[in-house]
């Protein structure tokens, strides 16, 4: 099986022969369960807010906007929040159409959850489809050999692609297969490994940080998408970023632990954006 380095390195230091649950060995890394105790109070604390009640409608919403705009920001287009509320056209440069995109995908999230578990492979081709919005023979499959990618913010060495298709392979494998791990153990490594291989031969930033928002609703974390990470992931900033990024391609459990940790704390900002939200709504505010 085709498994992310990092993931590989720590199973095969925790555990000998072919682990049954290999992520279950990175949610005893060093901080981790530190990380994922503090994301379930922050998640639990916006949850148990009293707008909740009668208005999770809208924070969910909200958060959609504002996790767009946040993975928007990360991948080039850092545009002010009013600014993505009030456009219509998101085809007239090159960073309105990075914000279309994320817009997009914010909005296709929930319609994919059934097919994740069982073929996140699809899921993927058909976040591919909706980011690029184009009819390219290139849209909507991994990339193939020879073919460049537009990934510019993201400067590690590229995956061949013979080592994506493995490695897709391998990842589609463990989500099929499913994990006592902690979600947001799940989550950062579906983010992380789908920046390390960027599949697809655009929008990778966009469809991995909407790939971590999937896994964290159908885990049960955040059920109603209110917590949005991508803001958190914004708010930290680009170069914490690529610097946890480094951390989780480096395959060192140090590394991942670092990754998963930024991942957690990115999601605790999610889930104070939205308790300013509710707050605002009680207000009324917003």
């Amino acid at each position: 099986m085709g498994f992310a380095p990092g993931v590989r390195n720590v199973v095969l230091m925790s555990t000998t022969g072919a682990p049954a649950d290999p992520l279950a060995a990175l949610g005893t890394l060093p901080g981790v369960s530190e990380s994922v105790e503090s994301v379930r109070k922050a998640v639990d604390r916006v949850y148990g807010h009293r707008i909740m009640r009668r208005r999770s409608t809208a924070v969910t919403s909200e958060a959609a906007l504002r996790g767009a705009r946040g993975s928007a920001a990360l991948s080039g287009a850092d545009w002010a929040l009013e600014e993505v509320r009030r456009r219509t056209d998101f085809g007239a440069d090159d960073e309105a159409r990075v914000v279309g995109a994320a817009l997009r995908l914010s909005a296709e999230a929930g319609q994919l959850l059934s097919i994740w578990r069982q073929s996140p492979l699809r899921v993927l081709a058909r976040l591919h489809l909706v980011a690029a919005a184009a009819k390219d023979d290139e849209v909507g499959r991994p990339r193939q050999a020879g073919e460049r990618v537009d990934e510019p913010l993201i400067e590690l060495p590229l995956p061949s692609a013979a080592d994506v298709s493995g490695r897709l392979e391998g990842l589609s494998e463990l989500v099929i297969a499913g994990s006592s791990a902690p979600a947001l153990v799940t989550a950062a490594v579906v983010h992380g490994e789908l920046l390390a291989l960027r599949p697809f031969a655009s929008h990778n930033g966009l469809i991995a940080r909407t790939a971590e928002r999937i896994v964290l609703i159908g885990s049960g974390l955040d059920p109603k998408s209110i917590c949005p990470a991508e803001v958190g992931h914004a708010e930290l900033g680009r170069a914490a970023y690529l610097a946890a990024l480094d951390g989780y391609v480096s395959g060192t459990p140090e590394g991942m632990a670092a990754w998963i940790t930024h991942c957690g704390r990115a999601v605790e900002l999610g889930a104070r954006e939205s308790t300013a939200v509710c707050e605002a709504l009680q207000r009324g505010a917003a």
